[in-house]
């Protein structure tokens, strides 16, 4: 699963629109939802929105931050006028988000620094502190979890030591008994009704468009409605053939304070062509690891055993190819990462390791084709920067690919080691980096 955060403005759209349908008509969101970004003609919104003009109004950015309101940057009760003044000021120049805080309000982490550019901009919902409550869904490896809190809000704590929690396995649905008896024991008895209306039409709106995560915090909860205030996301992109079309027009924006580079840039577009999967995040320019790794698990597996060897801080980069990407688009993978390894030399040299799990459907040998075809490109850059390549690779054609591979070491002058299924899938990371036999 490729889990992929969106904008809340995105998600508040999404249940906008489809809402109602989930909740067999009982509830209804206004779509009243506007983004600003760097391109928004803001002097022609209220022609295209009249309520911005006639409701007092909340404006937060909308890039992936969490504690927004610890940060303040909320503007609640504002006119459009005062509005579209904040979002100027908010954008001027680089801005410091801080993600801890302690009793007294004070950051107590160094923050990440970055720039202001998309805002959501909404009518403002009068209601009571304590009428603030707490709900999400996410998954699990076996299945998903309902977590719900009566005090929600900007101080809702650990909602992990707090909350109801409500495990559901896969493939089902929670009933509205189920889900007022085991999270709903401490919301008044006149709104637990409505209340499990509302989560039971929630998880079928999750479910069914497959989402990996979905936060709302706070959610307004009076003996009349249910109205969502904030919101957080993310969607399974595995899920897009399935989903794509009720998803809509939406992006998936790199976090707050992290552009992506010219060349991460290029693989996301190569991935936006292709049915397979190319993902790339690079870590450590100038790192003596990098990867080159079949398959979202295998890639989390494999940074994480660099990381318990010690070598965090020399890890490179980060991502995957899979989905059985055609030779070309192999290639291009490949040569990108090449190019970013071979562009600074370090004396003590470097180590590519290209590995896997045992594929499924994925052709190893015609994957191969691609990376042997961008390895030969780079030969001479390989020797100049010492580096000493490791593969591990099992799945069909596994055979006629590490043959390719161990042939390519001879021709190349490069150190290539390759292993098969028999040896454990992460153990290329400590021969490499431990010298481990």
């Amino acid at each position: 699963m490729a889990q992929k955060a969106i904008r809340e403005a995105d998600g508040k759209r999404m249940l906008a629109r489809l809402f109602k349908e989930y909740s067999g008509g009982k509830f209804s969101i206004e779509d009243k939802y506007v983004t600003v970004g760097p391109d928004t003609d803001m002097a022609k919104l209220p022609t295209q929105h009249r309520w911005l003009t006639k409701d007092k109004l909340v404006v937060k950015p909308d890039q992936l931050i969490k504690r927004r309101g610890k940060n303040k940057l909320i503007l609640v009760g504002a006119n459009w006028e005062q509005a579209k003044k904040w979002i100027k000021e908010k954008s001027k120049g680089p801005i410091t988000i801080y993600g801890k805080f302690d009793a007294k309000g004070k950051p107590t982490d160094k923050g990440t620094t970055g720039q202001l550019t998309h805002f959501i901009v909404e009518p403002m919902v009068p209601h009571k502190e304590s009428d603030e409550c707490y709900v999400s869904i996410m998954s699990t490896k076996d299945g998903d979890a309902i977590l719900f809190y009566h005090q929600g809000g900007v101080n809702v704590g650990d909602v992990d030591a707090k909350a109801s929690r409500m495990d559901i396995a896969v493939g089902k649905f929670p009933t509205q008994a189920e889900i007022t008896k085991k999270l709903l024991g401490k919301v008044p008895a006149k709104r637990q009704k409505h209340v499990a209306a509302f989560i039971d039409a929630l998880f079928k709106f999750y479910a069914d468009l497959n989402f990996a995560y979905l936060e709302i915090n706070p959610i307004v909860v009076t003996e009349k409605t249910v109205m969502p205030l904030d919101l957080a996301a993310k969607l399974d992109s595995t899920g897009e053939f399935e989903s794509g079309r009720k998803w809509g027009d939406i992006s998936f924006p790199a976090p707050f304070g992290r552009n992506p580079s010219k060349e991460e840039a290029y693989i996301e577009e190569l991935d936006s062509q292709t049915g397979a999967s190319l993902k790339l995040t690079v870590l450590n320019p100038e790192g003596r690891v990098w990867t080159m790794v079949a398959g979202g698990g295998a890639s989390v597996i494999y940074a994480d055993t660099i990381t318990d060897l010690g070598f965090m801080n020399e890890m490179a980069n980060y991502g995957e190819y899979s989905g059985d990407p055609n030779e070309d688009f192999t290639y291009l993978y490949a040569k990108t990462i090449l190019d970013l390894m071979t562009r600074k030399k370090n004396p003590r040299g470097k180590f590519l390791l290209i590995g896997g799990g045992i594929a499924n459907f994925t052709d190893v040998a015609n994957t191969f084709k691609g990376i042997v075809k961008a390895l030969k490109e780079y030969q001479n850059k390989l020797q100049e920067n010492k580096v000493k390549i490791y593969v591990r690779r099992g799945g069909p054609n596994y055979q006629e690919g590490l043959k390719r591979m161990r042939e390519l070491g001879k021709e190349l002058g490069v150190p290539i080691e390759v292993f098969g299924p028999e040896t454990h899938m992460t153990k290329i990371v400590s021969m490499a980096l431990k010298g481990g036999k």
